[in-house]
């Protein structure tokens, strides 16, 4: 940020009458006996640093002065400040929004000191009352900002590169006495203790458990957008990692990006409203708190804060360039009143730096911390720390398209650096805090105590328990055990290889076993990964188990928990199948993905079920009750901005921003090929897509277009997801029964509109409460061909009557919700009305459901 000027004042005496000549010398002589008196008089200085008490983390721009004298300065970005000024002087003074001022003694007849000074957070913010005379002059500020978003916005360049060097550290903080007289935590005293030493006289007690550092190279360009990162060296050290690969991937520059001149910003899964969006005047109140003369115009220094203390957006203080009317420094934070749950505070620190064109600032550090809640007072809080800086910038020096293909890219040297290159990577020196930590968390590491709690959290997350001795992992938990009214008591183990078995070839399998059917079911797979650059894999699998019609695995999806519970309850229409399948992937460029597979499948059903093996014989055909299918299914995927993480074995997906994802899929049965029964085309198209829908909230929906124009058993057309249980399913039709209607031909859409806190955040009764309303809908709208109808019997042999299916006619399913979100931080209840077909048999014309997971 450019230097402010200082300000000079002089004095002159008016003396008009000749008889105050003599009056006028001597004040001359003794205004010069003063200035030679003060400039012999020594300077002394005052060098330290300011930072947050409870976290450790520097406090930048904070307000440093010497009372009742002119002497004054401001923190830097990382907290460093150095004050000269002249004696008389006893204390020195810190103050900042947001935290309770403080003043430390000055120690006299020292020419150079050093004071460190911790501050505590307080609930001081802005001013209470701000009287104007006519209209708040920071909207005019606010509005020239505005207009120049888009000419100061990097991301509006043509490209861009810089060096980052990138530092994480997560912190178990809050330890309340009570915390600490736990067993597990007594066993780590040695090394509280060991930090109590360096905490600093005013700070808290926190126990390390991860840190990080990384040094990388980020390019970006306009046209096409796009963005990568070569991570080139990475040094981490936490409790609980067996593999550095997918960290090192994460702490890099890439998810440490907050753009305040984008409308919002994307954080932890939430839009937070920037300062400076277009729609400012409805989210913040502001005041413009200082002006200062750079040489050419007036930079400006402006507070903000909420106008509803439950919205998702800042209180704060950002300065801004009078010339260009650029952001060069900003300041948020956002408290527990926000409707956010779990996270005690979010804080965001930016500055900028001026470009060597004079006209661009790009940005030059940033630090993050976010501050989480403990759930409850026997347990801890947690903190997480983000510092960025970045270096030698590049401009509008775009690389070709192929170029920015891997997002994310790691060296394959990236784990090989000594201390001499961290030293010179390094912004600043380590603080003797974060040196210990590094020594710290080697210490907690190998505690049982640590390694027993580390191994819970594991299979928690990932549904697995790690058997290092074999290099396999047993699960997943949820499907351990079933029970329904064809299997009785179902149990199922399953396994899983891990990379220390081998980082190309994947095996996994799993056997059940039910005590009504007596019967065991099983199933195997084995994956080899081609080729990581770019990601290519194949595999082969089988299986033999009992489905249902409608709910297969397939139908559900990425649903696990309620894929576990639909084991349970009646099970209608159940059918053995054996599915043997052989496909490989490839990622054939950036966000274009396609896919072969080739299968076959048996349908033996265990419910009374049979088709015309020749329609056009009508009632004199004979018939069969079980077929097999033999089929090639070719899929492609466009997902141009998704972001993808290697994770050990696997790709992770970090979503596709606000961008759609369109998936099209073709399959082609064949008859006679290995045994299969039927010739048959099948086509689908599919939209997946979450955007932000401006100041009322996010919406997401899901489109699937579909055609089956072949003749076919009605196991093999579509049939839409239903769900009969008590809880809502995100990829259901909630008031659809299991197996309600059949379509070959087919319009389906799932929707989802989430207002946040909008609506509820302004009624005073219940906004503290933080709840959120959301509306949802679903329609399906089909037909099926008369050909596919005459196709099944209506009878068996016998001439008993066999249930066959429902079709829709000349209008839509439809169901409508409205719901209420985030009770008791984690509670969902939807209130569902289903407005067509109220006629069939067994329909719930309304419902309430329920789900739980826990929401930011």
């Amino acid at each position: 940020m450019r230097k402010r000027n200082e300000e000079k004042f002089i004095w002159k005496l008016p003396l008009k009458k000749s008889g105050e000549s003599l009056i006028r010398l001597y004040i001359l002589l003794f205004a010069f006996i003063w200035s030679v008196t003060a400039s012999a008089q020594t300077t002394y200085i005052i060098k330290g640093r300011v930072t947050d008490a409870s976290t450790g983390d520097p406090i930048p721009f904070a307000n440093i002065g010497i009372p009742a004298t002119t002497f004054g300065t401001t923190t830097n970005f990382d907290g460093f400040y150095q004050l000269s000024f002249s004696p008389p002087a006893d204390s020195i003074q810190v103050t900042y929004v947001g935290y309770d001022g403080r003043s430390k003694k000055i120690a006299p007849d020292q020419a150079e000191q050093n004071i460190d000074i911790q501050l505590t957070p307080g609930t001081t913010q802005l001013r209470e009352v701000k009287i104007f005379a006519g209209e708040n002059p920071a909207w005019a500020i606010l509005r020239k900002i505005v207009a120049r978003k888009d000419l100061n916005n990097p991301e509006n360049l043509n490209a861009y590169e810089y060096e980052s060097y990138n530092k994480i550290q997560i912190d178990i903080d809050n330890l309340s006495e009570k915390v600490r007289n736990r067993k597990a935590i007594k066993k780590m005293t040695h090394v509280v203790d060991k930090y109590d030493a360096v905490k600093g006289e005013d700070g808290e007690t926190i126990i390390p458990i991860f840190i990080s550092e990384s040094v990388s190279n980020v390019y970006f360009r306009q046209d096409p957008k796009k963005k990568k990162e070569v991570i080139n060296k990475t040094k981490i050290s936490g409790v609980g990692l067996t593999d550095g690969s997918l960290v090192s991937q994460v702490i890099g520059s890439s998810f440490q990006q907050y753009n305040f001149y984008n409308n919002w910003l994307n954080i932890l899964s939430k839009d937070f409203a920037s300062p400076i969006s277009a729609s400012w005047k409805l989210y913040y109140d502001f005041f413009l708190a200082d002006s200062a003369f750079n040489g050419v115009n007036y930079d400006y220094h402006i507070d903000f804060e909420p106008r509803q203390k439950q919205d998702l957006a800042f209180t704060g203080s950002f300065w801004v360039d009078g010339t260009t009317f650029a952001l060069t420094q900003i300041d948020v934070s956002v408290d527990r009143k926000a409707n956010l749950n779990f996270i005690e505070k979010l804080k965001i620190q930016q500055s900028y730096e001026l470009f060597e064109d004079d006209k661009t600032w790009v940005p030059l550090k940033t630090r993050v911390l976010i501050d989480v809640d403990e759930p409850t007072p026997q347990t801890a809080g947690m903190l997480l720390k983000f510092y960025s800086s970045n270096s030698k910038f590049k401009l509008n020096a775009p690389y070709d398209n192929k170029f920015y293909d891997a997002a994310i890219e790691l060296k394959e040297d990236y784990k090989d650096s000594d201390s001499t290159f961290w030293i010179k990577s390094r912004p600043e020196s380590l603080s003797p805090t974060e040196k210990l930590t590094f020594e710290l968390i080697d210490s907690l590491k190998v505690l049982p105590v640590v390694k027993t709690y580390t191994e819970i959290l594991n299979v928690f997350v990932n549904g697995y328990k790690k058997i290092d001795k074999w290099n396999i992992d047993i699960g997943p938990y949820l499907y351990l055990y079933a029970n329904n009214k064809v299997e009785g008591n179902r149990f199922r183990l399953g396994f899983r290889t891990d990379p220390g078995f081998s980082r190309k070839w994947i095996f996994s399998g799993y056997g059940a076993y039910g005590t009504r059917d007596r019967a065991f079911k099983y199933g195997a797979g084995m994956d080899y990964i081609i080729d990581r650059k770019p990601w290519t894999i194949a595999g082969v699998s089988y299986s033999k188990d009992l489905e249902r019609l409608g709910v297969t695995a397939e139908t559900i999806g990425p649903s696990t928990i309620f894929g576990a519970f639909s084991r349970f309850g009646a099970f209608r229409r159940p059918y053995w199948q054996e599915d043997i399948s052989a496909y490989i992937k490839r990622e054939v460029v950036k966000g274009f993905t396609g896919s072969v597979q080739i299968r076959h499948r048996t349908f033996r059903p265990l419910f009374p079920f049979s088709y015309r093996t020749i329609p056009e014989a009508g009632n004199e055909s004979p018939t069969k009750s079980a077929f097999d299918i033999t089929e090639i299914n070719l899929e492609t995927r466009l997902a141009n901005k998704e972001t993808f993480l290697q994770n050990d074995n696997e790709r992770i997906s970090m979503g596709n921003g606000n961008s759609p994802i369109f998936t099209l899929r073709y399959t082609l049965g064949i008859r006679n090929l290995f045994g299969g029964d039927f010739n048959y085309n099948k086509f689908s198209f599919n939209i997946r897509h979450s955007f932000r829908a401006g100041v009322i909230g996010r919406t997401y929906y899901n489109l699937t277009l579909g055609y089956i124009p072949s003749t076919l058993p009605y196991p093999l057309l579509y049939t839409p997801l239903g769900n009969e249980s008590l809880f809502y399913v995100d990829n259901a039709y909630n008031l659809m029964r299991y197996f309600e209607f059949i379509s070959d031909r087919y319009i389906a859409l799932r929707m989802e509109h989430n207002f946040e806190g909008l609506l509820l955040n302004r009624i005073p009764a219940i906004k503290k409460l933080k709840l959120r309303m959301l509306a949802t809908g679903r329609v399906f709208y089909g037909s099926t061909s008369d050909a596919n109808v005459s196709l099944t019997t209506t009878t068996d042999e016998s001439g008993n009557e066999i249930q066959t299916f429902s079709k829709l006619k000349d209008r839509p399913y439809v169901e409508l919700g409205y719901g209420i979100d985030n009770i008791f931080k984690s509670g969902r209840i939807d209130f569902i009305h289903r407005l067509t077909y109220l006629k069939n048999p067994n329909v719930t014309p309304f419902a309430v459901k329920i789900s739980f997971w826990f929401n930011l």
